[in-house]
C-alpha cells in the first residue's frame, strides 16, 4: 500500500511539517509505502506550460514522479497552509501539473472537453490537513470555507474519490505549545484510525 504525502508550507519548521511527519510515523508502523513530497524543499516547478489537453507528459521528472505515485497511491494525504482562501501558489501547481489528463481523469469515448469527465485515481481516501490564522467559524460564515469546495468537490471528488477527511487547526497565531500538541495528537489519531 502506498500513502502519498505532500507538504506545502515554505518552512520546514511548520506545523505542517509537523503533522505531515506524524502521520508519515503513524504510517510507516503499519507498513505503507510512503513517497513524501516537501514540495519547497524540492524545488516544485508549479507553472504548467500546457492547458488542458496538452497536459498528458512532462519533460520534467520530478513531475512524472508525482503523477506515477498519484495513479499508484491508495492513500493521499495533503498538509498546507490556508492563504487567502487557497493553497498556496506552489500546491496549486502541483494541482494542475499532477493531476492531469489520463492520470487523475479522462472523458469516456466519444466525449470532448465539454463532456464529464471520469476519475481514475484508485486511492480510498484522501485526507487533506490545513493550518490557518482564520478560526473555522469565520471561515465558514464570512467565507464559506472554499478549501472545503476546492478539496472535496473540485479535485478529488472530480478525479474519483469520494471518501475526503479535511480538518482545519486554527488559529495557529498566538496557539501554544499545548495547543499544537494537542492538534498534533489529533492528526495522529485520525490517521491511526484511517490507515
Amino acid at each position: 500500500m502506498l500513502a502519498l504525502i505532500v507538504v506545502a508550507n515554505p518552512s520546514p519548521n511548520s506545523l505542517s511539517h509537523a503533522m505531515a511527519s506524524a502521520a508519515e510515523r503513524v504510517l510507516v508502523a503499519r507498513g505503507y509505502e510512503i513517497a513524501y513530497h516537501d514540495l519547497y524543499a524540492e524545488h516544485f516547478d508549479p507553472v504548467q506550460p500546457t492547458g488542458e489537453d496538452g497536459n498528458v507528459g512532462s519533460s520534467n521528472v520530478l513531475v512524472e514522479q508525482h503523477c506515477l505515485e498519484l495513479a499508484r497511491a491508495d492513500l493521499i494525504l495533503v498538509f498546507h497552509p490556508n492563504w487567502w482562501g487557497q493553497p498556496p501558489a506552489i500546491l496549486k501547481g502541483w494541482i494542475d501539473r499532477v493531476f492531469r489528463l489520463n492520470t487523475a481523469y479522462g472523458y469516456p469515448p466519444g466525449v470532448g472537453f465539454e463532456g464529464v469527465p471520469v476519475g481514475l485515481l484508485r486511492a480510498r481516501l484522501a485526507i487533506v490537513v490545513n493550518t490557518s490564522n482564520t478560526s473555522a467559524e469565520r471561515e465558514a460564515t464570512a467565507f464559506g470555507d472554499p478549501l472545503e469546495t476546492l478539496w472535496k468537490n473540485c479535485v478529488f471528488g472530480l478525479c474519483g474519490i469520494s471518501n475526503v477527511m479535511r480538518r482545519m487547526y486554527a488559529p495557529v497565531s498566538g496557539s501554544t505549545a499545548q495547543q499544537r500538541a494537542a492538534w498534533l495528537s489529533e492528526v495522529t489519531t485520525l490517521v491511526e484510525n484511517s490507515a
